[in-house]
C-alpha cells in the first residue's frame, strides 16, 4: 500500500535514558578543615573552604566516578549557599532542585585534625535549611526517572525534612527505583540517640540497600541509655556497645536487601536479606583524616551496584575510594576520579 502524499511517517519512540544515575536527598554544608595538621584546636591559625555533607559527598563522589548524579538539599539566602551551589556546579552535579528556603541558614562545619584518631569537630545546623525539604521539593526531582536514589539518617532528626525523606523512599519504591541508605547517625542532632534508630526501623520497608558502620547498626538498635556513651558533644563517633551481628539480623529483618558494615581498614561486609555475608577486604593507608571516608565508600560502592557488579567487587571498589581519601583533608572535594580510583586497585592487589 503506498503511503499518501504528504504523509508523514511516525516513529515509534524507543526507551528513553534514565534523567539520572543517582539522586541523593539531604544535608548539605561549607567544611573548613584546618590547615594546621596536628595542631589542638586552640592554636589552629586558619582554614580551608570546601563543601560537604553526606549526601553532597556522595552526590559528588559519584560523579566523579561517572554517573550522572542531582542533589536535592536546600540552602538559605547567604554567602554560604552561593558557595555551596558554585562548587556543586563546577562537579558536574545537577543543582536545578535545590531551593533557597527564606529565613533559613546554610550550614557549616569546622574540622581540626588531630592524627592519628582526634577529629574534632563542630556542626553548625541551628536553622539549617535543608532541615527544611518538604514533599513538594521531592515532587519536584524526577526521581522516577531515575536509576537510584540514596537518603541519610541524619534527615530523619527533624521535621519537616523527616518526612520528605520517608516521601522520597516511597515515591522511589513505587517506581521500581533503588533505594540506597546511609544510617549517618550523628547523635548531637537528636533530642533522645533512641529516637534515631525508631526512625531509621521505620523507614528500613522502603530500603533496598543499607551502609554504614558498626557504631551506626548499633545505633538503628540502641534501646539502653547506658549503652552509648559520648565522650564529647563535638566529637564525630561515639561509644555506641552493642551484638553488631545480632542488630544486623535484626535490621535485615525489617526488609532491606543488603546491609553493608563499613570497617575501615579491615574493609567491608555485605550481608544478605536470607543469610550469608560477602566481605571485601580492605586497604592499608596511613590515615591523615577519617572524615569524609564513609562518604566515598558509599559513591564507589553505589558506583559498582549501578554498573551491574558483584556485592564483592562493588564493595571493593568502595573500600578503594575510601582508602583514597582517609590520606587527605577533606570530603567531597577529595574523593577520587575513576581512573585515580581503579589504578589504586590495581596497585593494591586489584579486585
Amino acid at each position: 500500500m503506498k503511503k499518501a502524499k504528504g504523509a508523514k511517517s511516525r516513529r515509534t519512540p524507543g526507551p528513553q535514558p534514565p534523567a539520572f544515575d543517582l539522586i541523593t536527598v539531604g544535608r548539605s554544608s561549607i567544611d573548613l578543615y584546618s590547615n594546621d595538621v596536628g595542631a589542638a584546636f586552640p592554636d589552629i591559625t586558619s582554614f580551608g573552604a570546601y563543601i560537604g555533607g553526606s549526601p553532597l559527598n556522595i552526590a559528588v563522589g559519584a560523579r566523579r566516578l561517572g554517573l550522572r548524579t542531582a542533589l536535592l538539599t536546600a540552602v538559605g539566602p547567604d554567602k554560604v549557599g552561593e558557595f555551596i551551589l558554585e562548587r556543586l556546579r563546577r562537579e558536574g552535579v545537577e543543582t536545578r532542585y535545590i531551593p533557597q528556603k527564606p529565613g533559613t541558614r546554610s550550614s557549616a562545619v569546622v574540622l581540626g585534625i588531630e592524627p592519628p584518631d582526634r577529629f574534632p569537630i563542630t556542626f553548625y545546623r541551628d536553622n539549617a535549611a535543608d532541615a527544611q525539604l518538604s514533599i513538594d521539593d521531592v515532587l519536584a526531582v524526577p526521581i522516577a526517572a531515575s536509576r537510584a536514589v540514596q537518603l541519610s539518617g541524619v534527615a530523619l532528626a527533624k521535621e519537616p525534612g523527616r518526612s520528605a525523606t520517608f516521601f522520597a523512599a516511597e515515591e522511589a519504591r513505587a517506581a521500581g527505583v533503588t533505594v540506597f541508605l546511609d544510617l549517618d547517625f550523628r547523635a548531637d542532632q537528636w533530642h533522645d540517640p533512641r529516637a534515631y534508630g525508631v526512625q531509621v526501623r521505620a523507614l528500613l520497608p522502603l530500603v533496598d540497600v543499607a551502609f554504614g558502620t558498626e557504631e551506626e547498626v548499633n545505633a538503628a538498635m540502641l534501646r539502653r541509655p547506658e549503652d552509648i556513651t559520648i565522650r564529647h558533644s563535638q566529637v564525630t563517633a561515639p561509644e555506641i556497645r552493642g551484638d553488631v551481628e545480632a542488630n544486623v539480623r535484626a535490621l535485615l529483618a525489617r526488609g532491606p536487601g543488603a546491609l553493608v558494615v563499613k570497617r575501615g581498614a579491615r574493609g567491608s561486609d555485605v550481608y544478605l536479606q536470607g543469610g550469608g555475608a560477602v566481605h571485601a577486604p580492605g586497604f592499608a593507608v596511613e590515615v591523615l583524616s577519617v572524615l569524609g571516608a564513609g562518604d566515598a565508600f558509599a559513591a564507589g560502592f553505589i558506583y559498582g551496584r549501578l554498573q551491574g557488579w558483584d556485592w564483592y567487587t562493588s564493595a571493593r571498589m568502595g573500600n578503594a575510594c575510601g582508602a583514597i581519601v582517609v590520606t587527605r583533608i577533606g570530603c567531597a572535594d577529595f574523593t577520587p576520579y575513576l581512573e585515580e580510583a581503579l589504578a589504586f586497585v590495581e596497585a593494591n592487589g586489584g579486585f
